[in-house]
């Protein structure tokens, strides 16, 4: 099992195409998420503001996982009917286009998520 602590040594274990990959995910969320944090958690890339997860990502095998939390996949529940979800996840597989305005859009919506209190 690899062990890495930063999220530049977890995208260096990845092949080429999942580097890629990964780097326009990471490239993404900064853009969208002034100040965001980067973080190992549960094995992978973990991106925070605040305290509060944004996103997950993890290159797996045959697809990108996607973790925006429950809220993120029933935000946008219409627009991933063509990939398989779970509560928090969503699986974008590579034998298809990434779709990274997609992507962006759920970024988006995880940061304003940010800022609203919970009662």
């Amino acid at each position: 099992m690899l062990s890495f602590s930063t999220v530049e040594e977890y995208i260096a274990t990845e092949t080429p195409e999942k580097q890629e990959i990964l780097e326009r995910v990471r490239a993404i969320v900064k853009e969208c998420v002034p100040d965001v944090q980067e973080k190992i958690s549960y094995r992978m890339p973990t991106f925070l503001l605040n305290g509060r997860v944004i996103v997950h990502v993890y290159a797996c095998k045959n697809h990108l996982g996607f973790y925006p939390e429950a809220d993120g996949v029933e935000a946008f529940k219409d627009k991933l009917v063509d990939y398989k979800t779970s509560k928090g996840c969503i699986q974008f597989p590579y034998k298809k286009p990434i779709p990274y305005d997609l992507i962006r859009e759920i970024v988006q919506y995880k940061f304003g998520k940010s800022f609203e209190c919970k009662s």
